[in-house]
Formats: structure tokens, C-alpha cells, sequence
């Protein structure tokens, strides 16, 4: 267990106890939302273990040291920020398949690099982007937003790798 699991555990448990102590049913509904997000998210988080597990096995340690390793400099950080555009999904995905890079050796700048892309540039949120906010605004935003990601994964590097 790490430190993140046991918050989450004693944020829960006062939710829990909170909930006990006002006796309106909170308690009970608040389990019932639980397992109806848990069931929502479920297949979810399966299909994005299944994509690590592929990744693990399909990319080789040697194409992630090389493309986005430590000493891949602004290659690994052009590479990185190519990546975090294009992956899909939300947390769920993107995270474990980061850490998975990660463990197979990408460099700090590199995975910095890729979240902040994701966050920042991810070419699906164009799509629900555009309708609420007009093309002007989506290109002003993405064009600024393209050397962020950058900035952060040579920041990354320098300080911490």
C-alpha cells in the first residue's frame, strides 16, 4: 500500500463515518452511488490494463530508452509531446500507460513531457473543443499551448533528471 491508497482510505472511512452519524440513508446511498460509478468504470480500467499489458510486451525497452530514454534530449521531449496529443482515453488509460513507459525506461523530462501534452494539446478534446468554443479560440489556444509541454519536460530533466 502507498501513502496515496491510505489517504483514500481515511477520506472515505469520514466520509462513511460522517454519513453513519446524520441516519438519513446517506450512508446507504452514498455505497449504492459508489458501486454504480464502480461498475461504470470497471471495463474501463480493464481495457487500460490491457493496453499496458500490450504496450509492456510490444514496445521494446530498448525503442523507449532510445525515443524518449534520459538522454533522448529534445528528440525525447518532441517524441513525448507527439505522444501525449495522440493518446486516448482520460486517467484512467493515460496514466498507467505513462508509467509503463516510465518503468521502462523514459526519462523524467520525457514523461513530463507526455502528461502535460495530454493534459494541454490532446487531440480529442479538440473535437468536443470546437463546438462550444469556435475554431479561433481552439487554434489560439493550442497554438500557445504548444511549447508548455516542453518548458515542463526540459524543466523535468534539468532539475530532476
Amino acid at each position: 500500500m502507498n501513502i496515496a491508497t491510505e489517504m483514500l482510505i481515511v477520506v472515505g472511512g469520514v466520509l462513511a463515518l460522517v454519513a453513519w452519524r446524520r441516519r438519513d440513508g446517506s450512508l446507504r446511498r452514498g455505497f449504492m452511488e459508489a458501486w454504480q460509478t464502480a461498475r461504470q468504470t470497471s471495463v474501463l480500467l480493464v481495457i487500460a490494463f490491457i493496453i499496458v499489458g500490450y504496450v509492456n510486451v510490444l514496445l521494446s525497452q530498448q525503442w523507449i530508452q532510445t525515443w524518449i530514454g534520459p538522454t533522448s534530449g529534445w528528440r525525447g521531449l518532441l517524441v513525448g509531446e507527439m505522444i501525449g496529443m495522440v493518446l486516448p482515453g482520460g486517467p484512467y488509460v493515460v496514466f498507467p500507460l505513462i508509467a509503463a513507459f516510465y518503468r521502462a525506461g523514459a526519462g523524467v523530462g520525457p514523461a513530463v513531457t507526455i502528461i502535460t501534452s495530454w493534459a494541454m494539446l490532446g487531440l480529442l478534446s479538440v473535437s468536443f473543443e470546437l463546438p462550444f468554443m469556435g475554431w479561433r479560440f481552439t487554434l489560439v489556444r493550442w497554438t500557445l499551448g504548444l511549447g508548455f509541454p516542453l518548458v515542463c519536460g526540459a524543466l523535468a530533466a534539468a532539475l530532476f533528471g
